[in-house]
Parts: C-alpha cells; sequence; structure tokens
C-alpha cells in the first residue's frame, strides 16, 4: 500500500518585526565588503591565432602572466576556454583564425599598461607588450 505524507498549511501569516527592530545595515562593512569583490576581480584576454598552414598546433604554459610594466607585479593564469594546457596540443583548423580566453587574476589597481608572457623553456612563447589597461579589464589581442 503506498501512502503519501500529509502536507500541513499554516493560516498565520509570518510576523513582521516594526521597523525600530529591523537589523541595521553598517555601511563600513559593506563597503569593505565591495571592495574586497572588486578586488578579486579577473582579467580576460581574448586572444586570436591566424592560422596560415595546415595541421597547425597550439598549447598554453600554465606559466603565462600578466605582468604590470610599472611594477613588474604578476597576475596570474587561472582559466583557459578552447585551448590546452602543455602538454596537450589544440589542433588549429587550416587557413582560419582560432580563438580562445585566458583569464588571469586581478592586476593592481594601479596599472595602466602591462604584457601578456609565455615564459617557457623554449623559443615560441607568447609575448603581447604594451597592452594599454581599460576600465573593464576585458582585452582582445592577436598572437
Amino acid at each position: 500500500m503506498i501512502t503519501t505524507p500529509a502536507i500541513h498549511f499554516s493560516k498565520t501569516l509570518p510576523k513582521v518585526l516594526p521597523p525600530e527592530t529591523k537589523p541595521k545595515i553598517d555601511t563600513e562593512v559593506l563597503a569593505s565588503i565591495a571592495t574586497e569583490f572588486l578586488e578579486d576581480s579577473f582579467v580576460y584576454v581574448h586572444c586570436y591565432f591566424r592560422n596560415t598552414t595546415k595541421d597547425m598546433l597550439i598549447r598554453i604554459w600554465k606559466t603565462t602572466f600578466l605582468i604590470d610594466r610599472s611594477t613588474g607585479s604578476r597576475s596570474d593564469l587561472v582559466h583557459i576556454e578552447n585551448i590546452t594546457f602543455a602538454p596537450l596540443w589544440t589542433l588549429i583548423p587550416d587557413n582560419a583564425t582560432y580563438n580562445f580566453l585566458l583569464v588571469f587574476s586581478a592586476l593592481p589597481k594601479s596599472c595602466s599598461q602591462f604584457d601578456l608572457v609565455e615564459e617557457i623553456p623554449q623559443p615560441g612563447g607568447f609575448f603581447i607588450q604594451g597592452i594599454q589597461r581599460n576600465e573593464r579589464d576585458v582585452y582582445h589581442v592577436d598572437i
């Protein structure tokens, strides 16, 4: 025999606190939370690779950084899309522009210009110099 659980409905409405007993928002705490949230932002670099050959392979190394040109501070690569981390390779369609996304930790607030540097133990690492910072921290670069 199948039984169904009993459903109970309350006929009373929830109590609403009078205005003087409602919790107050501490604006200093709210500002500090907002500041922490903004400092934990990310930098998005959309990369475009024009393949003019056949059977081209590319990959990205975890030792890829954004480097603030004035302080030398590094933003770490935290996420990738549409490309593989070394040692794996990504096959690029013949005679096409291939795009992928690199996501980095936040740049220092004082940064106005930075470099995209892939530090690898062999020739051929990506290096894009002098990228101008913008308010959105979203960039489009040709590799």
